[in-house]
């Protein structure tokens, strides 16, 4: 063997021993021209100085391939190139439209789609910062001379691709931009320019971060996802030394980075959401599919999610003994439709009692689906009936639902009973005796407290959230957290608008977020996880569905939590609960 290889050989050796080498993996969207799927240096060569690991992703559409590579990435950057082609915005292209390539416009938006699905940060430059655009629902300008009403800047510039040509404006406030730059009172940016398209009208949700001196826009971010970009070329400036356009660089490889922390956590903890309402859809539903609903197994597959709670739900009815007869066997029916669903998809699925079961199902590569009872009217007035759902697989019943029934007072109904009722505090009893969770999730205030008087096992709340940051009666006040967590009680935050934000129309990840910070302040990260209500209403902006929880994991990693506390948020705590529920129930309460 030569010296050379000799050298060569020693050197990957000695570099890669101790196992220090591993970057986030950023995949970056080829261009295509004549047939070959290329990029230009300066793209890869800004990713390694930002601290990533590049990888070139073929042009291709074959979507299984695509998918494969994509679940092996961290990061994506939507590179630049020819002119998108019009009909993705149900237009004609007018005679001004530059080289349109269509093969690659299916790649980009497929990949761009696959991309989001898994959660990826995702950096879009120039073409990229259109095709986003585009898949998000805005608008481009197909030529900005001659479609613009204002007078334009010269934005195809004949200079290298490493000098500034004109200046961009930030816009004036807090932006994933500003913070990349590291320049937080910076006003305006000196940057290059080579488009003749541009955005038209900002995507909905998505907030343009920097305009240029004629008026169009040149940058954008999505308020919750970590998706931004920008309409200028910063990798050749970048590589030229330019440290403020290597710094857009270095912001992406560091979302990269947490991504990639979030996935290796989410595969080695067990994952799981309290409270779905997903067994209303089953009418027309079919778990193995992607059609309808929150919550399936396409879905908890792209966001790691190990594990839901399946909600057999039933509305507050009449109280006579033929309706309390029939809410017994309506949900009974919801139960065993839980059931039936699972076992659609035994190589992929299964039901869990307990929390091994869940974890046996993990290690099996399968999906655990817990079942819960929403609403303690199903039990009617008769204590047996809740030895027949534990067998039937129940492992937590929410006591009420929107309105008193016999058991308690509801938080929506009018204090029939100031609290428990006699039969209400027999059923808490029985509960424990059985092993069954308690859940106080729609409880009246008085109710809350007359549970943790009588239950001598922990309660949970499965999907409520901090009355101090959002007022609702749904919510649990702080001295009502501090009680829970006082009993080794967990409350499970909820994603129902409503609870997050007192105008639902802005409640966002951002909230969920602020609650479950505000829990842990105020009570510790052992009485806190999460309850998504997905599938009853329950969804914010920035987590709409089961594959996005693996939002909320970034956002944690991001505030400081380590590793323990968000394994404890994201299931610990729940399943000490279970355990400690059905321990005593098994020694004989």
């Amino acid at each position: 063997m030569s010296s050379i290889l000799n050298f060569l050989h020693k050197k990957v050796d000695d570099s890669t021993s101790d196992g220090s080498y591993r970057r986030p993996v950023i995949g970056i969207s080829a261009n295509r021209k004549e047939g070959v799927s290329c990029i230009t240096d300066p793209y890869y060569q800004a990713v390694v100085l930002a601290g990533g690991a590049p990888v070139l992703l073929p042009v291709t559409t074959d979507i299984h391939a695509l998918a494969t590579v994509v679940d092996r990435i961290d990061g994506l950057i939507l590179s630049g190139g020819g002119d998108p082609d019009p009909a993705y915005q149900n237009e004609e292209p007018i005679k001004e439209i530059g080289d349109v390539d269509t093969y690659r416009d299916e790649y980009d938006f497929l990949l761009l789609r696959l991309a989001c699905n898994r959660q990826l940060p995702i950096f879009g430059i120039c073409r990229g910062h259109q095709v986003i655009n585009v898949a998000f629902g805005g608008t481009l300008y197909q030529d900005i001379y001659t479609q613009y009403a204002e007078k334009v800047l010269k934005h195809s510039q004949k200079k290298p691709r490493e000098i500034a040509t004109h200046t961009v404006l930030l816009t004036d406030i807090p932006s994933r931009l500003r913070q990349a730059f590291g320049h937080p009172e910076m006003l305006t940016l000196p940057v290059n320019s080579f488009h003749h398209q541009a955005v038209k009208e900002v995507a909905p949700e998505f907030i343009a971060t920097a305009t240029s001196p004629d008026g169009l826009n040149e940058a954008m971010e999505h308020a919750e996802y970590p998706v931004f970009s920008v309409q200028w070329h910063p990798e050749p400036m970048a590589v030229a030394g330019n440290e403020v356009m290597l710094n857009l660089f270095r912001y992406h490889v560091n979302q990269a980075d947490v991504f990639a922390k979030a996935k290796a956590l989410h595969r080695r903890i067990l994952t799981v959401d309290s409270h779905t309402d997903t067994p209303m859809l089953f009418q027309s539903f079919d778990p193995g599919r992607k059609e309808g609903g929150k919550v399936n197994l396409p879905l908890m597959e792209e966001g790691l999610l190990d594990a839901v709670f399946m909600a057999a739900y039933l509305p507050q009815g009449a109280r006579d003994e033929v309706s309390l007869k029939e809410a017994y066997t309506y949900a009974m029916e919801r139960i065993s439709k839980v059931v039936a669903q699972t076992a659609l998809y035994p190589g992929r699925m299964g039901i869990a009692r307990t929390p091994e079961d869940a974890l046996q199902l993990k290690n099996e590569g399968k999906k655990a689906v817990f079942i819960a009872l929403e609403n303690g009217y199903a039990i009617g007035r008769d204590l047996r009936n809740l030895k027949r759902f534990k067998d039937a697989g129940v492992s937590y019943i929410t006591l009420c639902h929107n309105g008193d029934n016999d058991i308690c007072d509801s938080a929506a109904g009018r204090g029939e009973w100031g609290g428990l009722s006699p039969f209400g505090k027999e059923v808490v009893k029985e509960m424990n005796r059985l092993g069954l969770m308690i859940d106080v999730s729609h409880a009246a205030d008085q109710t809350f407290y007359e549970v943790l008087k009588h239950s001598n096992r922990p309660v949970i709340a499965s999907h409520s959230s901090a009355r101090a940051l959002c007022d609702h009666r749904r919510n649990l006040d702080d001295d009502r957290i501090r009680a829970l967590a006082s009993q080794g009680g967990v409350i499970q935050v909820c994603l129902y608008k409503g609870f997050i934000h007192e105008d639902a129309d802005k409640a966002s990840l951002s909230d969920v977020i602020r609650h479950i910070c505000h829990i842990v302040d105020i009570a510790g990260t052992d009485a806190v996880g999460i309850g998504s209500d997905f599938d009853g209403g329950g969804e914010v902006t920035g987590c709409r569905a089961a594959n996005e929880l693996m939002q909320i994991t970034m956002r944690l990693i991001a505030e400081g939590f380590d590793a323990g506390d968000i394994a404890k948020i994201w299931g610990g705590n729940l399943m000490r609960v279970m355990r400690s529920v059905q321990e005593t129930a098994a020694d004989g309460g």
